[in-house]
């Protein structure tokens, strides 16, 4: 029997901090999971599935991310679906935006720059609400060294120093275009330090816990544990294999915005 089929791209928005990641996993509550079962409750059926534009791992949060739906048999009239997803879906996700595609279109394959935060704060420790937006160090940062530093990662480079545990498929090579350390005014609360501060990074795609090593890397070149030339050496191809460990908690980073391209 011929199988007719929909298509639709949805802009979310989401708090992580509660959940184990988006993709789905057995026995542990996932992002992919509750949008699930949401969308399977609004529908009242299961003759469809979806796909991410990239999976965010525990605790990452996103500001603008892309899912597409692929819906079997009927389409959806999005009037009434739209706002029947989001009276349904959990407070700490939201659909932003929902249109019709086609089945060109394709999310994972979808040319696409990715731009991530990552929160910190340093010194006294911050009040216990920001938890599942930063990350507080309670050392003092040379903050004008790690600025130094961040806009090494800027460029081509193997990023193998960054990638957590690569198979041997795992393609180390990538570019990213943007890196930068700045004072942070873009999320702000009345419970958050008078400073805190954010890692800004933009890019094509990110291999596994990337940015959160190099974020560990910069900490510690902060606090003085390591040096600019080490950061150097993690880059250069041609240097001895250097494996990082100091991986940041998920909590401080952010998917601030996906931009698809055409």
């Amino acid at each position: 029997m011929f199988r007719k089929r929909f298509y639709y791209l949805i802009q979310l928005q989401y708090l992580g901090f509660r959940y184990h990641g988006w993709q789905k996993q057995p026995k542990v509550n996932t992002l992919q999971r509750m949008v699930e079962r949401t969308i399977n409750y609004v529908l009242d059926h299961n003759d469809f599935k979806i796909l991410a534009a990239g999976r965010t791992d525990a605790k990452v949060s996103a500001n603008h991310a892309y899912i597409e739906l692929f819906v079997d048999h009927e389409p959806l009239n999005i009037e009434i679906f739209y706002p029947l997803l989001n009276q349904n879906l959990p407070q700490d996700i939201r659909a932003l935006h929902i249109e019709e595609t086609d089945e060109g279109f394709n999310i994972i394959q979808s040319p696409k720059i990715k731009e991530y935060l990552y929160l910190f704060s340093y010194g006294e420790k911050f009040h216990p609400f920001c938890a599942p937006f930063m990350y507080n160090i309670m050392e003092e940062l040379d903050i004008l060294k790690m600025q130094k530093a961040a806009k090494l990662f800027e460029g081509k480079h193997n990023f193998r120093s960054y990638c957590h545990r690569p198979s041997e498929n795992t393609k180390l090579e990538g570019e990213i275009t943007y890196c930068e350390i700045k004072k942070n005014d873009v999320y702000t609360a009345n419970f958050f330090p008078k400073d805190s501060y954010l890692l800004q990074v933009k890019g094509a795609g990110f291999k596994r816990n990337q940015i959160r090593l190099m974020m560990g890397a910069l900490i510690d070149l902060g606090k003085g544990k390591i040096s600019l030339d080490f950061i150097k050496q993690t880059l250069d191809p041609e240097a001895e294999e250097i494996v990082l460990e100091h991986i940041v908690p998920g909590s401080g980073l952010i998917l601030n915005s996906v931009k698809l391209k055409s």
